[in-house]
C-alpha cells in the first residue's frame, strides 16, 4: 500500500513539473528506405518535418456536451479521448449537421460511401458518427503502426494518398490538417 502511495506521488510530481507539449513533426528516412515520425526525436537524424504553430486552440467551443458519446467511442474502440475530441473540433467545429464541399457529413465528416463498413446509418446521428469516425480511426492507428502524423494525414487524403507517397502527402490542405488536430490534441491532452 505503501509503494502504491509513492508511485502515485512520483507519477503526480512528474506530470506537475512536465513541460509543454510539443506538436512538432520530425522524420527520418533510415538506410532501408522506411520513413520513420516521431514528437519526440531520440537522434540528430530527424530532422524538422512540420513545426507547431503557437497559435493556441480556443477549448471553450461548447464541446463538452459530445464528452459522453466521445467517452463511450474511447472506450469501446480504444482510441484516445483526446484524440477523437481533436479530429470532431477540426473536422465539423462540434457541428453535428455540418456537411463538407466533398459531401462528408457530421461531428467527424464522414463520406458517405464509409456509413456501411463503419456501421452508420444517419451521419447527422452524434453517436453514431463519432462511434463510426473513431472506428475508422482505431482502423488507421493499427493499419499505420500508430504513427499519428501518417493517421491524421490518413484519415483527411485518405489512406491510398499516404500509401502512394510513404509519408504526408505533399498537399497544403492535408499538412495544415494534420498541424490544426497535432495542435487540438496537445490542448485537449493539458485540459
Amino acid at each position: 500500500m505503501l509503494k502504491m502511495k509513492i508511485l502515485f506521488l512520483i507519477c503526480l510530481i512528474f506530470l506537475v513539473y512536465a513541460g509543454p507539449v510539443k506538436s512538432d513533426i520530425y522524420m527520418f528516412i533510415d538506410s532501408k528506405g522506411i520513413v520513420h515520425y516521431t514528437n519526440a526525436p531520440t537522434s540528430s537524424d530527424y530532422k524538422l518535418y512540420i513545426k507547431e504553430r503557437k497559435k493556441r486552440i480556443e477549448l471553450r467551443d461548447g464541446s463538452g456536451k459530445f464528452d459522453d458519446i466521445i467517452r463511450k467511442a474511447h472506450n469501446k474502440h480504444g482510441v484516445d479521448f483526446s484524440l477523437i475530441k481533436a479530429v470532431i473540433k477540426v473536422e465539423s467545429g462540434f457541428n453535428p449537421r455540418a456537411v463538407s464541399k466533398k459531401g462528408a457529413r457530421g461531428l467527424m465528416q464522414i463520406m458517405p460511401g464509409n456509413y456501411k463498413s463503419l456501421l452508420i446509418k444517419d451521419p447527422f446521428n452524434p453517436s453514431q458518427n463519432v462511434m463510426g469516425g473513431t472506428l475508422y480511426l482505431k482502423r488507421l492507428l493499427k493499419r499505420y503502426e500508430y504513427k499519428l502524423p501518417l493517421v491524421l494525414a490518413a484519415y483527411n487524403a485518405g489512406p491510398d494518398a499516404v500509401d502512394r507517397y510513404q509519408r504526408i502527402p505533399p498537399y497544403r490542405e492535408t499538412q495544415n490538417y494534420v498541424r490544426k488536430v497535432m495542435a487540438a490534441y496537445s490542448q485537449y491532452k493539458k485540459s
